[in-house]
């Protein structure tokens, strides 16, 4: 019997090191694919307003990635998936990838592009202008969307933003192909 205890305490320990792994790892790849995204943008001129294809672009790599390294988890672990485990899985590559984009934010706003915030509001108010907006009324609008402009307040939005989406994802593809060891007898 003890022998059957430490048996699979050995074997949820390495389970967890598998998951940690395929976290960051895929975690890095999504982080990656964001970047290059981003830079791809930026090269084109399109940072300031890009085009929705970019953003249709973006998801489906953020449900993709995060739904193989849920299914890649299942796949070592004998094919079985436990709904936190493959929950646990997506949030982390989210976050993981969250915080690549931050840091990768954080370098393009300090030292490539400093004036960003400044020329995106500017784009912002002509889009206000061009849908019929008054002067005040735009005015009001900068007044609101600056207190959101902090650095930290913009990084710890992003990381909560993808945390949610990556649970969101992550829950219904950890529901679809959840499967315990009851589920075989």
């Amino acid at each position: 019997k003890n022998i059957f205890v430490i048996k699979i305490k050995t074997e949820k320990m390495e389970n967890q090191a598998n998951s940690k792994s395929l976290i960051i790892n895929f975690g890095i790849y999504l982080g990656i694919a964001t970047v290059l995204i981003s830079l791809i943008t930026y090269a084109l001129g399109m940072h300031l307003d890009p085009h929705w294809s970019v953003s249709v672009i973006s998801g489906i790599l953020f449900i993709g990635l995060i739904v193989f390294g849920i299914k890649k988890y299942k796949e070592i672990n004998n094919g079985f998936l436990s709904w936190g485990q493959g929950v646990k899985i997506g949030v982390g590559i989210a976050i993981v990838a969250a915080l690549i984009g931050t840091i990768y934010n954080y370098l393009f706003m300090s030292f490539i592009e400093p004036d960003f915030m400044n020329q995106a509001m500017e784009v912002a108010n002509q889009k206000l202008l061009d849908q019929g907006q008054t002067q005040e009324q735009i005015e009001a609008i900068n007044k609101m969307s600056s207190a959101f402009q902090s650095p930290f307040l913009l990084a710890a939005m992003g990381i909560i933003g993808s945390a949610v989406f990556g649970f969101v994802v992550a829950a219904i593809s950890a529901a679809i192909m959840k499967k315990s060891e009851e589920e075989t007898y």
